[in-house]
């Protein structure tokens, strides 16, 4: 298989697990946290800085990159890899996520999805043999199938829709793949929170063998603990020799409960778009940098961080000055500090996990009490 999972150590008290993701472009240690390059480059941020501040493996948009420069000129360009100077692994979505809830969307049907591009206007059509041609152009280590993901509090009948067609467009996708031998593609288990779609989707998706499964349709709107609970029911039933990755999450206290239920890979905009508004994640809690209260500050946005703006003596005031003067420093600083914060947290939890410790865990990080 393109990516091969090596377990190499298991919580007595949960489900957690520390592990080796074998992959094409280099090995990633588990649990792990992907920052999100959207359209190819992680907001504000260097590559050189990612790799500096703990990131292993990210996340690329299959949508955006489609609609520019186009998956075609990214393969003529010698593949996502080299067209945005990352060489480390990479996983893509499959972009129908975006073309459903972003896009000005003219139809979805049992074949897929045809949307109006945000870019130039032209009608697209995404299916599942246009997502794989995208994501095989793409050259990513690990590629998402094309699935169907209503909002929380869609009805029964829109959720069965959403699962038949989510298996089906799997199977689609398996007979599409051009790049097996190189490319992994997961599966997706979704269902919202009902736990019967849960358990037809986890039998249906995992009919496949596959290199690695997904959980998709949470964080789309319902609340922490249907997230936590749904995740707690069908991550351990995943096969244990597989990859387990949980899409768009999120959260600290979102992280540690689905490490705990088994989960090895996660991704989330949320260190980056935050940090871009002066949103800083500690182990505390988070803070608004520009709050009147750190105006005269001089201390680091976290005493003993060991990102470029704390260890570099960058003070809060300076950063409020930054973020209400408009200058571009203040977001980059702030997002590559919540950056190295993810990083810090997957190093604890990791450490946690080979030290078989898991209570300790909290205890070092105080705003996983408070969540």
């Amino acid at each position: 298989m393109a990516v091969r999972l090596d377990i190499l150590a298991e919580c007595s008290t949960n489900h957690a697990r520390l592990g080796r993701l074998i992959t094409p472009h280099g090995e990633v240690e588990t649990p792990v946290f992907m920052p999100v390059a959207t359209a190819g480059s992680i907001k504000g941020v260097w590559p050189d800085q990612v790799r500096a501040i703990g990131a292993s493996m990210i996340l690329g948009n299959a949508y955006h990159l489609l609609l520019r420069p186009g998956s075609k000129r990214v393969a003529a360009m010698g593949g996502l890899h080299r067209f945005m100077r990352w060489d480390g692994p990479i996983l893509t979505d499959s972009g129908g996520y975006q073309a459903f809830s972003m896009a000005n969307l003219l139809s979805v049907d049992e074949g897929g999805f045809t949307f109006r591009s945000i870019i130039d206007g032209r009608s697209i059509r995404l299916g599942a043999a246009e997502c794989m041609e995208v994501q095989n152009d793409l050259g990513a280590d690990v590629i998402m199938p094309l699935d169907d993901c209503p909002p929380a509090g869609a009805d029964p009948a829109r959720l069965r829709l959403a699962l038949d067609r989510t298996h089906r467009w799997l199977g689609e996708c398996v007979r599409h793949h051009a790049r097996p031998h190189d490319q992994a593609l997961f599966g997706i288990v979704q269902g919202g929170v009902d736990s019967v779609l849960r358990e037809e989707s986890l039998a249906a998706v995992t009919a496949f063998d596959l290199p690695g499964y997904a959980i998709g349709g949470v964080a789309v709107g319902e609340g922490t603990e249907a997230i936590h609970q749904t995740v707690a029911a069908v991550a351990p039933r995943l096969p244990r020799d597989r990859p387990r990755y949980l899409m768009g999450v999120g959260y600290e206290r979102d992280l540690v409960a689905a490490v705990a239920a088994g989960v090895d890979m996660f991704d989330c905009v949320l260190p980056t778009r935050n940090g871009r508004n002066a949103r800083v994640f500690t182990r505390f809690g988070p803070l608004n940098l520009r709050n009147a209260c750190h105006a005269e500050d001089p201390g680091p946005i976290e005493p003993g961080c060991d990102c470029p703006g704390c260890g570099g003596g960058f003070s809060r005031a300076y950063l409020r000055h930054l973020f209400l003067a408009g200058e571009m420093l203040g977001p980059i600083i702030a997002s590559v500090h919540n950056l190295r914060h993810y990083q810090r947290l997957m190093l604890d939890i990791r450490r946690a996990i080979s030290e078989d410790a898991w209570s300790s865990l909290e205890a070092g990080w105080p705003v996983l009490a408070t969540a």
